[in-house]
């Protein structure tokens, strides 16, 4: 029994009182998103497993280890994304956006699956605010997107976030860049995990990413690739440093930066965080524009970012970054008997439709029970429906947080009382956020 419930190691809930935290952040990103250009894209939680496979790279951890992947009943080999970027590509070529007004500007909040060990700000079932950009080749495009992302943390109040940066050049550079690195790990072969040994020829790079501990202190010492790009990825990298400071925006440059995914070319970023302990990535993102053409499209040039949520959310806590505050019921109505409750039911529609988040009894509770229920849930206002109350047209509104009542007829008094009541408190709101405002200029 304990199975059924229990949710799977790696995954999560989340909660009623934890939901509003959610919407806050994704709908944050989404709008910051929105503000450069973007537009929300919805892809299948599955897709072909060689779309991965072909996209991520068969040397990644993530698809030598961490994929879930399955037959199914057609014996096809399905695979649950761990990744967004792979089935908006697919959703790029599919549906013809290649041939639509280019750059296509595309944003999404999604669910992923990697199996890996659980633990904090790692899951087997995580989120992923993302962007995707096809059909810009500018270095002005790897700054603008750069810029996107640290305008949504801001928006959402993150502090103490740094960027880092790099180049891992194009394909024709990065040649001379492998063959430097099978030089060096090669002649560290014996003592690389079995993984890196079968990547050594196929994708040097890969060793440089790897978690094994004993081949990280290896890669310490490795060339960078910094020291092997060409001119025009280096002119590039160059015209984006120069845009990212115009814009204001600090970086350092890390040429240890790789990435986890082998579709990435040129800019490489991450924005990490001290607030993590070892999870210090919350962003990582960069150029792929090799990834449309490898996936049977015309030529073009991409880029995008990703950022997990979860531990989005858990630097917001660590930084005690505010949340709006849920929506308190706006009018309870507490009815007694059944030609009350009928009453009750209409007002409660009446009220919804006119926008207000409005409640009444539903389980059959007594008047006190009612009140304390009304108090659990904060409720502004409550109304108390009786037969005296049906008789005479008319109840009492009253206000939970003073005890004033006000005389309202029924029913349409009572959605003209509580407009009233809600401007008055706007506007009073209004009035005290303009008393602390400092006018100086």
């Amino acid at each position: 029994m304990a199975l059924l419930t229990q949710a799977i190691r790696g995954t999560g809930d989340v909660l009623p009182n934890d939901s509003h935290r959610w919407q806050f952040v994704e709908n944050t990103m989404l709008e910051t998103a929105r503000l450069f250009g973007f537009r929300e894209i919805r892809t299948p939680v599955f897709e072909h497993t060689e779309l991965f496979v072909r996209s991520v790279g068969d040397t990644t951890d993530v698809v030598q280890k961490e994929m879930y992947t399955f037959d199914d009943n057609g014996g096809r080999s399905i695979t649950l994304r761990p990744e967004g970027t792979a089935g908006a590509v697919r959703a790029f070529l599919e549906h013809g956006l290649h041939n639509e007004a280019l750059p296509q500007k595309v944003s999404y909040v999604t669910s992923c699956y990697r199996y890996e060990k659980p633990q904090a700000g790692r899951l087997r079932e995580f989120h992923q605010f993302g962007v995707e950009c096809f059909g810009a080749a500018e270095p002005q495009a790897d700054a603008e997107i750069i810029s996107l992302a640290a305008a949504a943390f801001e928006a959402l109040g993150i502090k103490n976030l740094s960027l880092e940066i790099n180049s891992i050049g194009c394909p024709e550079c990065r040649a001379k860049f492998y063959d430097a690195l099978r030089e060096y790990f090669g002649s560290n072969q014996g003592e690389l995990c079995e993984t890196c040994k079968g990547r050594l020829e196929r994708n040097p790079m890969r060793i440089l990413d790897c978690k094994s501990p004993v081949c990280k202190k290896i890669a310490e010492g490795a060339p960078t690739v910094l020291d092997y790009i060409c001119d025009d990825c280096r002119d590039h990298f160059e015209k984006t440093k120069s845009y990212l400071t115009a814009m204001g925006i600090e970086y350092t440059v890390n040429p240890t930066i790789v990435r986890g995914l082998d579709y990435y070319t040129r800019t490489v970023f991450e924005f990490v965080s001290g607030d993590l302990g070892a999870q210090s990535t919350v962003c990582g993102g960069g150029r792929y524009d090799g990834l449309v053409e490898q996936m049977g499209g015309p030529k073009t040039p991409a880029l995008g970012f990703a950022v997990g949520l979860e531990r989005l959310l858990m630097i917001m806590d660590a930084q005690k970054c505010e949340f709006p505050e849920t929506k308190p019921c706006d009018v309870y109505i507490a009815p007694m008997g059944e030609k009350a409750a009928t009453m009750a039911s209409k007002l409660a529609k009446m009220l919804r439709a006119e926008g207000f988040f409005a409640e009444t009894d539903i389980v059959g509770r007594g008047l006190k029970a009612q009140m304390k229920y009304a108090n659990k849930i904060g409720a502004k206002y409550t109304v108390v429906l009786g037969d005296d109350e049906i008789a005479a047209g008319k109840a009492n509104l009253k206000c939970m947080e003073t005890g004033e009542q006000t005389e309202v007829s029924l029913p349409d008094g009572l959605i003209s009382a509580v407009y009233d009541l809600s401007i008055n408190a706007s506007l009073g709101q209004l009035t005290d956020a303009l008393d602390n405002f400092d006018f100086k200029l």
